[in-house]
């Protein structure tokens, strides 16, 4: 590189900056400052977001209505290199904002160095950001409302198949498949709620806060939201340049929804082992061994939660990143973006793929009512059936509590004990404790409170699940 002091300046000034340079940046430094090679995916923001800028200074007087048209027409060929894949992104040009007005600059000349008037990278890179992550929060709800019409695809016939409902991973009570599988219904649905949420604040305009400070042209900034589809501004200046609150609440919002996957397939995995044979998966989403013949692992579940790691990585980058900033906008704020891009990325993929998986669930409800029938799963309703003899419940719980004790020495069930042993424990137990209270149907049959497990409350919930979904 030459040292001549006029080279330098030019150099720098290629990439926007002013002629107080005196030597250009060293390639080492370029190298290690320049986001290009990730925040192209940024493009179409950075250009829709250019567009509604030009319009409003034309509309303002601030630039002519033919620099306007330039800008237009430079910034629609842009766009269309860009999906061609045939635009040369530089290096040298440091971020997608330089490349994008250099290249428009070369194609309509003075217009395309009018465009920047009134704004900064600051304030253009936050307004980018914004319109790119609004999209991608558009193109997730449908993914989350998948993933739900799954589990509910799943769930419809099995109202009536019993699942060892678990409290510590120990047998608790007996509850519907289709039951257990609305738990997550809800989850997601709770996902997509806190979603809505997240875009309101995801969807407000930082642009024209330029630098720091605003700026001394006469703006239009409601204009150019309205145009963006921005649902309000940022109404301060220096918070509107150096926020970046929208994206960490994203990533803490996906690292819930990561969670409520991860928790899915952890599941899935217990369910597939050979000591639990509740359900099948589809060869496609399985892998073998590379040395043993037999083996058929549920990779795709186990990889969607280990991925779950990764999302909560980039929630505690975001975080990190922001914590030691002062106000206004400092170089630290690049690093929020790749974080920010693969939880994207990840999340999409892996609700994708999960949702296509759980649809082709293969259900075994003969495997699963063996062992609801171990583990004294009845227990709780022979308690409920002394309370409903007038039996006060603590001295009803202590009452089977014997009961189980005695059946555990004996190796059998509440339900395979003789009446005369069941009397034993307590007068009050009658010839109707099997039907009414010892077996898994009539366990699950008497959970109708709302929100309980009984087949008429859980197809109630399906239904209003659909409805809701669409």
């Amino acid at each position: 590189m030459s040292n001549d002091p006029k080279h330098g300046s030019l150099a720098n000034k290629s990439r926007g900056w002013s002629a107080l340079f005196s030597e250009p940046m060293s390639e080492l430094v370029q190298r290690y400052t320049a986001s290009v090679p990730f925040d192209q995916r940024l493009a179409a923001a950075d250009i829709a977001g250019s567009l509604a800028h030009a319009e409003m200074l034309a509309a303002q007087g601030v630039i002519s209505q033919q620099d306007a048209a330039d800008i237009q027409r430079g910034l629609a060929q842009i766009k269309s290199d860009i999906d061609a894949g045939i635009f040369e992104w530089k290096l040298e040009l440091e971020d997608v904002h330089l490349n994008i007005e250099a290249r428009l600059t070369a194609l309509v000349g003075d217009a395309g160095k009018r465009l920047h008037t009134g704004r900064s990278r600051n304030d253009q890179v936050a307004t980018d950001v914004r319109l790119w992550l609004r999209g991608e929060i558009d193109a997730l709800a449908p993914l989350l409302a998948q993933m739900q019409r799954s589990l509910l695809s799943v769930a419809e016939p099995h109202t009536e198949t019993i699942l060892p409902g678990l409290t510590h991973l120990q047998v608790a009570q007996p509850v519907s498949f289709a039951h257990h599988l609305l738990a997550y219904v809800e989850m997601f649905s709770r996902d997509a709620e806190r979603l809505v949420d997240v875009r309101k604040r995801v969807n407000r305009l930082p642009l024209g806060a330029a630098a720091l400070a605003g700026t001394s042209y006469p703006l239009d900034r409601e204009r150019v939201a309205k145009t963006l589809g921005f649902d309000g501004l940022c109404m301060n200046s220096l918070d509107a340049v150096s926020d970046r609150d929208f994206a960490i609440e994203f990533c803490s919002w996906a690292a819930i929804t990561m969670m409520h996957v991860s928790r899915l397939a952890e599941e899935i995995v217990l369910w597939m082992t050979q000591n639990y044979g509740f359900i099948d998966l589809a060869d496609r989403y399985c892998t073998g061994s590379s040395i043993m013949p037999q083996k058929r692992n549920p990779d795709v579940a186990e990889l969607a939660r280990g991925k779950t790691g990764r999302v909560y990585g980039h929630l505690t980058a975001t975080l990190t990143l922001m914590k030691g900033q002062p106000l206004t906008y400092n170089k630290d704020n690049q690093e929020d973006k790749e974080p920010l891009f693969d939880t994207v990325d990840t999340l999409a993929a892996t609700l994708r793929i999960m949702a296509e998986m759980v649809s082709g669930i293969v259900v075994k409800p003969e495997a699963m009512q063996r062992a609801a029938q171990r583990g004294f799963a009845t227990a709780t309703d022979l308690a409920d059936y002394l309370v409903k003899k007038g039996v006060p419940f603590r001295d009803a719980h202590e009452v089977v509590a014997a009961a189980v004790k005695h059946g555990l020495q004996q190796g059998k069930d509440l339900s395979e004990l003789p009446l005369d042993v069941l009397r034993g424990f307590h007068a009050s137990i009658g010839d109707d404790v099997y039907e009414s209270a010892l077996t898994l149907e009539a366990s699950l049959n008497a959970r109708k409170v709302v929100g309980g497990t009984s087949p008429e409350r859980v197809r109630e919930q399906i239904a209003a699940h659909r409805q809701r979904l669409g």
